[in-house]
């Protein structure tokens, strides 16, 4: 029970339509199974039940909450929503993401409207999220953070908004782990690699007009470790080591987490 009396917010708790879990929903399961008390967040309220309901069958405690990372006002009534039920905040974790599926592309063909919503979604939500636990975790004197970047950030990646913001990500948690150490807050990133997930697999399949097994077989053949895509339980117990008081002096990190990838471009 590594979490026990932990209270967690994990915003993209939900997931996108596919097989398999996504980041977001693992990562609620998993923090649950360790003794924390859980908020789902998604803009998909439906998607964020069916998360909570698979907590609660394992009889853990899990609430679901709509909120559009897009509306910051929405992201405030959800971390107000987990303080006033449960009288504290200790960890934050932002899964949200999107780039095909938010109209990104090449330089040559990137719109600015594509560009301003993945831009929005991606990073502008994240701090936003931050921005409202903050003021909590400093009063507590205790709390952590964990983002969800990309290696997309540190490789050779074709389309250009979901690079920058995964990019800006890590850049973003640096300046969140330095200015609020001092508070006892720590904040982390997550670098997840090729991953078999319904947003990295399923919607390529739908965008490319190739079956799920053909994206799946391409993008194992990618990954040095074993020739396999990892899981979202691979990004889930990163979340889970770095939220627990065993990284309890870990802080700033970014963590890749993807079967050698980036060691093989380095």
């Amino acid at each position: 029970m590594r979490l026990a009396g932990k209270v967690a917010v994990i915003v993209g708790a939900g997931q996108s339509p596919g097989e398999g879990l996504g980041n977001g929903r693992a990562t609620a399961l998993r923090f649950a199974r360790e003794g924390a008390k859980v908020l789902a967040v998604d803009k998909n309220l439906a998607s964020a039940e069916e998360t909570a309901a698979l907590v609660r069958a394992e009889q853990g405690d899990c609430v679901a909450f709509a909120a559009d990372v897009t509306q910051e006002a929405t992201l405030a009534a959800a971390i107000a929503e987990a303080h006033k039920r449960w009288g504290r905040v200790d960890i934050l974790d932002n899964n949200v993401g999107v780039s095909l599926a938010g109209g990104d592309t090449p330089l040559a063909e990137l719109t600015e409207e594509a560009f301003d919503r993945v831009s929005a979604i991606n990073l502008r939500g994240t701090i936003m999220a931050c921005k409202h636990a903050l003021p909590i975790m400093r009063q507590q004197r205790a709390g952590a953070i964990i983002n969800i970047s990309s290696i997309a950030a540190w490789c050779n990646y074709p389309t250009v908004a979901y690079k920058a913001t995964k990019a800006a990500m890590i850049a973003f948690t640096q300046q969140l782990a330095i200015q609020n150490a001092a508070f006892g807050v720590r904040a982390n990133v997550i670098l997840p690699g090729l991953m078999d997930t319904p947003m990295a697999v399923d919607t390529r399949a739908r965008v490319s007009g190739k079956s799920r097994a053909q994206v799946a077989a391409e993008r194992d053949a990618q990954v040095p470790l074993r020739g396999r895509m990892g899981t979202a339980w691979d990004v889930a117990n990163a979340a889970l080591f770095l939220a627990s008081d065993e990284a309890q002096f870990i802080t700033g990190v970014a963590l890749p987490v993807d079967g050698g990838a980036l060691v093989k471009i380095g």
